[in-house]
């Protein structure tokens, strides 16, 4: 595939992204850029985040996973259905009763100062690492299929992919994301259905048979029930689905910024709804082409990559199929990756400057002024990330880094449910130590876990032991005959811009 042809690919795509946050940016001021001045269509912002929940560490494990887990993933997207039924009933309500900006201003007025910061520090944290993987991973593919053939340094790739996001958010912030997050949703699911349909026209396979195919190969399995101390149990799995959506979108600002820009709660709820329903094939999707790239290889005799994440990529690109499934495939990476990178950035921006800085308490011009150097200052720490990973060069050990950002999400668990579901007072200085003993803990039961617990191994189910320790460090800190009422009773519209 002509290196020329994919740079003019994704420059007339980001051409479309740059001339929406032009449209949507015009006279934007800082509640558009943290809220979309919560103006934004609840059916708009639905779709988009389809294409947020997902990345470009989605778009090819996802169909690669297939081969070693079959379609066991499906029994935690069942479990994402109720977990986005507890976010629908119980944290919408209470984020939009509060008025709130940044959803960790939830845990001052609940627990104290010390619990906001540090819940907020463990989302930064989590959030730093986590975009800085999905970027390293667009950048290098960019830099391997276009730069480096014309002996342009992966640092100067890495420069390129972080300016094309600033430039499209700087201004607009989770306004433009809205928008653009529907383009590259949309993007994002053209390039997976279209490199299905080519693969079946490959086969001779039509949509009937492609189905016949699927569910009479060995990777199709859905349900899994036997091995209780395997991973991929239906109720672990089904359970850790549960409480991965509830702490990856219900306590997770990125997420939760998109929501908060609707009309209104009923907006919001419906939003999130639509977007778990629609999730649901989507991931079967995935799937599907994952299974349908296995059994192309086979028919083919093509050797399997040492890396499953490879088959997808290697396919798409190796001239297997038409130039138009490379095509498609380049445009889907660089949507999927995009889609979650551009939001998390904003989103960062957002809690940086109103958690960790105090910017709502500022005037508006003077908040704007400290938004934009937070922006610009975020890009470059993401920026010295994706190097870091390059410089590591270990996909082992950036496979570690990107699963220890997963444990700061525990600790966040263990805060809300224990602010949700009783109404004692803690020691509040006391509530970093917890944050940080709890997912060292989980750490420690996890990698002696066999051993201890006869075979037992953990999988996502880590995040709910992670989680209930923090719950039990909160008891063990709560100060005595103390309760209080709710912060929705005492001071709810208090923490707004």
């Amino acid at each position: 595939m002509s290196s020329f042809l994919v740079l003019t690919v994704i420059l007339l795509y980001f051409g479309l992204i740059l001339v929406i946050s032009q449209l949507t940016g015009r006279h934007a001021d800082n509640a558009s850029f943290f809220i979309g001045n919560r103006k934004s269509p609840w059916y708009i912002v639905a779709f988009g985040m389809i294409g947020a929940t997902l990345s470009g560490v989605t778009f090819i494990s996802v169909p690669g996973w297939v081969g070693n887990s079959q379609f066991s993933y499906m029994q935690m997207v069942l479990g994402y259905l109720l977990g986005y039924f507890i976010i629908i009933q119980v944290l919408l309500p209470l984020y939009y009763k509060l008025n709130l900006t940044s959803i960790y201003t939830y845990l001052e007025s609940r627990f104290g100062w010390w619990s906001y910061k540090t819940g907020a520090s463990f989302f930064l944290v989590s959030r730093v690492i986590g975009a800085s993987f999905r970027l390293f991973l667009v950048a290098n593919v960019l830099h391997i299929s276009i730069f480096s053939s014309w002996n342009i340094p992966f640092w100067t790739t890495v420069v390129i992919t972080i300016l094309l996001i600033w430039l499209y958010t700087f201004r607009g912030g989770i306004k433009t994301i809205i928008w653009t997050d529907t383009l590259q949703t949309l993007f994002m699911l053209l390039a997976v259905i279209v490199t299905v349909v080519l693969i079946g026209q490959e086969l001779d396979l039509n949509l009937r048979g492609m189905a016949f195919e699927i569910s009479e190969s060995a990777y199709s399995r859905i349900f899994f029930f036997r091995d209780w101390k395997a991973g991929h149990h239906f109720i672990k799995q089904f359970l850790s689905g549960a409480f991965i959506a509830i702490v990856m979108t219900g306590l997770d600002q990125d997420m939760m910024q998109k929501n908060l820009s609707c009309r209104n709660l009923r907006d919001a709820q419906k939003n999130m709804f639509w977007m778990s329903i629609a999730l649901v094939p989507v991931k079967f999707l995935f799937l599907s082409l994952g299974a349908l790239l296995f059994i192309f290889a086979a028919r083919n005799a093509i050797p399997l990559p040492t890396q499953s994440d490879d088959l997808f990529p290697l396919i798409a690109t190796r001239g297997y199929l038409t130039p138009a499934v490379a095509i498609f495939f380049m445009i889907g990476l660089v949507a999927a990756a995009y889609s979650s990178a551009d939001s998390a950035l904003t989103s960062l921006t957002t809690s940086f400057t109103v958690d960790i800085l105090n910017g709502a308490r500022l005037p508006e011009k003077r908040l704007q002024r400290l938004r934009k150097m937070v922006h610009i200052g975020l890009s470059i720490v993401l920026l010295a990330f994706i190097l870091v990973f390059k410089m590591i060069n270990n996909q082992n050990v950036i496979s570690a880094i990107f699963t220890a950002a997963g444990y700061t999400y525990g600790p966040l668990l263990g805060f809300y449910s224990f602010g949700l579901f009783t109404k004692f007072r803690v020691r509040d200085n006391w509530v970093p130590v917890i944050a940080i003993a709890s997912p060292l803990i989980s750490y420690i039961i996890s990698t002696h876990s066999e051993s201890w617990f006869n075979g037992y191994q953990f999988g996502f189910e880590l995040l709910i032991l992670n989680g209930l320790l923090t719950f039990v460090g909160m008891m063990i800190i709560r100060k005595r005959g103390l309760d209080i009422k709710t912060s929705a009773e005492n001071d709810g519209g208090n923490h707004h811009l």
